[in-house]
């Protein structure tokens, strides 16, 4: 009897001194201390959440897109912890970091005792599960992150502005990773480590007031863009209007239409032509930007189909800022900068009310006005809500009299419903975007600040045989017939 005890394991308190205790006893011991419960406890509760999250949103009971963050992204990162502080736990015993510490006894596995194939296979099945869970998380978790709704919403106060304006683009119903990463994996890992200096720039409040615009990031269009447009397809000429009234004449607009030369490649001729002959296949054309948002343009090369290369050159104009350069080959966003983040001109977006009649053209003065309301600095976006509509209101008082305001009240109200929307579209005072903050290269309406075409259909660009790039107005429109 005495030699049957005398083989039996030591209770807990003598644990310390022996060396006999087995490894499941170890473990579990180990499990006991505060921080091995908080492990087990917080990897089963996180464990348990995301297979009813990833339930609920297979099968669609869950569309919540904030549920999504927590389900693919809080829980699991939650499960990963816990699961780390069981061995952690484990460890600090055999380190004697605690009062009842366990010896340095080494972990052996004996197949022949029924305990320890248990405990294998139990841990083989826990593993599989843990493995099956963890991939159908991490898929879903791509799908998540690869969203519009994460790019745009999940840092909602930065992205706010791009997000807005997407989604009442042309290009709302494409993805927000067709363009800004596209097919494969390169790009794709390169996009999640830029991400993370971005997340720590939005954690940290580090990130730009406004953002630039991100064009020496871009992949090149040939990979993305052109995977829905191409060049090759011949656009021919295409007709675009342009509407725009004045303070004196709100009624009666100046209308001017234009036709453009879209070009490609004519099918009768099988030769490029039009505006989009500087991507065309034939032709390459490479620039020298001399800084970051490109309006200021160098050196500028042409490789025609002969194989002959002109280079235009300017005065004063063989350096970059800092003494940098760099080379680029020409393509789609070189013109469509703004392809899908585009902001209204602040006139053109008036000018639009009144030909619209969401703007009352008969209410005197209404487009000045309103002008002075959409120019006005608000501090935030709700006092523009709180104040547009009365400004409006106090605005035609004065001009026009109480009495004209008290007759007319629904309608200056409805149309300062519409400038509260232009307003809310399009301006951001957190993020210091305003009227005017982003600015596209395609046209020549923004020539005085150095966007658009003639920064190098300048005339001043030359070889050094004296040939220039022409500014032409016919190279690129003319009037309609």
């Amino acid at each position: 009897m005495s030699q049957k005890n005398s083989d039996m394991p030591e209770t807990q308190g003598e644990i310390g001194n022996n060396s006999g205790i087995t490894w499941q006893e170890q473990v579990g011991l180990s499990a006991k201390t505060p921080i091995g419960l908080f492990g087990i406890g917080l990897t089963t509760v996180c464990f348990t959440l995301t297979v009813l999250g990833l339930l609920g949103h297979v099968t669609g009971l869950i569309e919540n897109h904030y549920a999504a963050i927590v389900t693919f992204l809080v829980f699991p990162a939650g499960m990963i912890f816990g699961l780390l502080l069981i061995p952690l736990a484990y460890l600090m015993r055999r380190k004697k970091w605690f009062k009842h510490s366990l010896t340095s006894q080494n972990v052996t596995i004996d197949f022949s005792q029924s305990r320890h194939r248990k405990g294998v296979i139990l841990f083989l099945v826990l593993s599989l599960v843990n493995l099956v869970v963890f991939s159908f998380v991490i898929y879903e978790a791509y799908h998540f992150t690869e969203s519009d709704f994460f790019c745009g919403a999940v840092c909602h106060t930065v992205m706010d502005p791009e997000y807005t304006a997407y989604q009442r683009s042309s290009h709302a119903k494409v993805g927000c990773v067709s363009c800004h990463i596209g097919s494969g994996a390169e790009w794709y890992v390169k996009a999640k480590l830029s991400g993370l200096r971005q997340v720590k720039a939005a954690i940290d409040g580090s990130y730009s007031r406004p953002i630039p615009a991100p064009v020496e990031h871009l992949r090149p269009a040939q990979d993305t863009c052109e995977q829905c447009h191409w060049p090759e397809k011949f656009h021919g000429k295409k007709i675009k209007q342009f509407v725009s009234y004045t303070n004196d004449d709100q009624e009666n607009p100046e209308i001017q239409d234009i036709v453009l030369h879209i070009g490609g490649r004519n099918p009768l001729t099988d030769t490029f032509e039009g505006i989009h002959w500087h991507v065309s296949s034939d032709v390459k054309v490479e620039y020298e930007s001399l800084d970051e948002t490109r309006t200021s343009i160098g050196r500028i090369k042409v490789t025609k189909p002969s194989g002959v290369t002109e280079e235009y050159s300017i005065d004063n104009g063989d350096s970059a800022e800092g003494g940098e350069t760099q080379w680029r080959t020409m393509d789609c966003v070189d013109c469509h900068n703004r392809p899908t983040h585009v902001y209204d001109d602040l006139e053109e977006k008036i000018d639009f009310g009144l030909y619209s009649r969401k703007l009352d053209q008969q209410i005197p003065g209404l487009r000045e006005d309103s002008l002075t309301v959409l120019q006005k600095e608000y501090t935030s976006r709700q006092e523009a809500q709180e104040q547009i509509v009365e400004s409006l209101l106090s605005l035609q008082a004065e001009r026009n009299g109480a009495d004209y305001v008290a007759e007319n009240e629904q309608k200056i109200i409805s149309s300062g419903r519409y400038l509260l929307e232009a307003y809310l579209g399009n301006v951001w005072p957190k993020m210091k975007v305003t009227w005017g903050t982003y600015k596209g290269h395609n046209g020549h309406q923004n020539e005085d600040d150095g966007y658009g075409c003639f920064r190098c259909h300048d005339e001043e660009h030359s070889t050094e045989f004296g040939k220039t790039i022409s500014q032409s107005c016919d190279l690129c429109h003319e009037e309609p017939e």
